[in-house]
């Protein structure tokens, strides 16, 4: 079987430690998603695994024909290479095999009565076939075809930054090494190539270790999840979905002691508030243990979910409309008297072919790209944040708490307070120590991360997110689709993303190409399981239109806006009772103390500690509900 080893792996960038002496084994059929926030090293370690960084401590151990692809996230390929010549242009066995007898066939050709060149020709026929390497070129261009591109003669200066991408992509899966390392596979992709591909690595027969957004794509492919968080690796068997019930179960028992500790830090906090009667020895206690609390809570290092929730201007019903609009970009139709009324509130999703103007329409919407005709009218209450594929220019030099104060010192929340920067960039997942760092000192994906919350600062009540998947990491883009399910404003996203759509959108356009554009009402993944089903029953006709069904009408349950007569009885009388178990708990721990050699005594008193926890956990979560509505 053939194993990669990785012993005592140990990395520190700066103040942060990526890698904290981590061990692990990769067998050969294991399919590996790897996640973890902006910034905790999961491109770092792919590079360690792919023999080009050498800045870690530690041993990895292959045996000796043990290979490796890997397409990074922005692969660099020879711009005067044609498609097909960049493909070949790697220096991993299969390639050099090809190379040398395409070199030997040349020769022989040219001089077939020189004996030494036939013996070359020769031996590399032998190589080829040893190899079994004749297939690669066709090969090549059905990995091509399926990643859309067709031009096998186009010069790789001539690409997008996405076409270069599959073009790599295709060099990569090509080579079929005992590990395939992927670093976002899946951006710039469309949706019937992100298919394709889910397909492909699925029959893969070699080991593979994928860091990817898309966690639909992770719940097909994986057979195991890995999450780096503060240097450590934590191992998960199973696909995404398991991954996310376990990694609950894991949070819940490690934060276990911390929950106990917020609730009883929310319970002593509202009674410092309210004030006390009179200040006994008694009451003296609860003061010194609530400053005890209130110094302890949160200490345990743990990664929290970002949480967002700023306030925004008022926004008016008529947001942006779009009449008669047509555009044209480098011969390529991109609208075509297209009309379109967005509304306050709205949630669109917009998807289709790549090159077939997505982007284009944002930026018509957000008046960077004006029209060849047509109108574009924005209401007078819109305030715009435009989330672009390419982030503006942030000064290296920059600190980021600075970049983000040129914003504000403070943001107002939904309720009214006053957030500061320094909040916010915790809320954000940047630890204190980090916010005088140099922004050239932040990963890729960490700069992404402070763009975001630049925008969001700014308190749109319109939100443009043109590929926000591509460089975010999957607990932000999660926080994300928290954010914007609460966002009172309009969103509009350009993704190929199915599950951050599927969260985001209710309300698609399609894009075909040659300005045909799609119109659907509904979650993208029906969207897309409709033209399936459509394209099933016949290829022939045109497809017709899908259409949801109506939305039923639910009558929405009155909110609880406070106690009933019994609920009332019970808040009054509910410290008594946690006060008195609290009183009970104590002397059975003295009981205890005061019976350490006796082992039988000990279990009873251990058994009536667990019940009072217990009732005391019940109480105390009792407690925090009623507070929500006591008077």
């Amino acid at each position: 079987m053939q194993t990669l080893r990785a012993d005592n792996l140990h990395r520190t960038y700066g103040e942060k430690t990526l890698f904290d002496n981590l061990n692990f084994i990769i067998n050969e059929h294991d399919r590996i998603g790897l996640i973890g926030v902006n910034g905790s090293g999961k491109t770092s370690l792919l590079n360690t695994l792919a023999g080009i960084s050498t800045e870690q401590t530690g041993e990895i151990s292959t045996p000796k024909d043990y290979t490796i692809g890997y397409l990074t996230q922005k692969p660099d390929l020879d711009e005067t290479l044609t498609v097909m010549d960049a493909v070949f242009s790697g220096d991993q066995k299969v390639f050099v095999t090809i190379r040398r007898y395409e070199a030997a066939l040349a020769t022989y050709g040219a001089h077939p009565e020189d004996a030494k060149a036939q013996q070359r020709y020769l031996d590399a026929e032998a190589q080829m076939n040893e190899e079994e390497a004749w297939t690669a070129e066709s090969d090549v261009k059905t990995i091509l075809t399926q990643l859309k591109i067709t031009d096998l003669s186009q010069s790789i200066k001539t690409m997008s930054e996405g076409q270069i991408k599959r073009v790599a992509l295709a060099q990569v899966l090509i080579q079929s090494p005992d590990l395939l390392l992927l670093d976002e596979p899946t951006n710039h992709l469309d949706f019937d190539s992100i298919a394709w591909l889910q397909q492909y690595l699925t029959a893969y027969k070699g080991a593979l270790l994928v860091v990817t957004h898309d966690r639909y794509f992770l719940d097909q492919i994986a057979n195991q999840i890995w999450e780096l968080d503060f240097g450590k690796l934590y191992q998960y068997p199973g696909n995404y979905q398991a991954y996310v019930q376990e990694k609950a179960e894991r949070v819940s028992q490690e934060a276990d002691a911390d929950q106990k500790q917020q609730q009883l830090y929310k319970k002593e906090l509202a009674w410092m508030k309210a004030g006390a009667k009179a200040r006994s020895t008694k009451q003296q206690a609860r003061i010194n243990r609530f400053n005890d609390l209130a110094s302890n809570v949160g200490t345990r290092q743990v990664q929290n979910n970002v949480a967002i929730s700023l306030g925004q201007q008022r926004l008016g019903k008529k947001v942006i409309e779009l009449k008669d609009a047509n555009l044209t970009l480098g011969g390529h139709v991109i609208l075509s008297d297209f009309d379109d009324l967005i509304q306050g509130g709205e949630r669109i999703g917009i998807s289709g072919e790549n090159g077939a103007g997505k982007s284009s329409l944002l930026n018509v919407i957000a008046q960077r790209l004006p029209l060849d005709s047509g109108i574009v009218t924005v209401g007078e209450t819109v305030k715009m944040a435009y989330y672009t594929q390419q982030i503006e220019p942030i000064p290296d030099d920059k600190r980021m708490i600075n970049y983000l104060s040129e914003v504000g010192q403070n943001v107002t929340d939904k309720a009214g307070n006053s957030v500061s920067v320094t909040e916010l960039l915790e809320q954000f997942l940047f630890p204190r120590f980090m916010h005088g760092t140099l922004i050239r000192k932040l990963s890729g994906g960490e700069k992404r991360r402070l763009y975001l919350l630049k925008l969001l600062m700014e308190q749109p009540n319109v939100l443009l997110l043109d590929e926000p998947t591509n460089d975010l990491d999957i607990g932000t883009l999660t926080v994300l689709e928290d954010y914007i399910s609460q966002f009172a404003g309009t969103v509009i996203t350009v993704s190929h993303d199915r599950y951050f759509l599927d969260k985001v959108a209710d309300r698609l356009l399609i894009f075909t190409g040659n300005g045909d554009i799609e119109r659907y009402s509904g979650r993208f993944s029906s969207y897309l399981a409709a033209e399936q089903a459509q394209s099933k029953q016949s290829t022939k006709s045109e497809k017709p239109k899908a259409t949801p069904k109506p939305a039923e009408q639910t009558t929405e349950p009155k909110k609880k806006v406070k106690l009933t007569y019994a609920e009332q009885k019970e808040w009054e009388g509910i410290e008594s009772l946690i006060d008195g178990l609290e009183d009970q708990k104590s002397q059975v721990q003295t009981a205890m103390n005061a019976n350490g050699a006796n082992y039988d005594k000990l279990a009873d008193l251990q058994a009536q500690l667990d019940d009072l926890d217990k009732q005391l956990d019940d109480k105390m979560a009792r407690w925090e509900y009623l507070s929500e509505y006591a008077e």
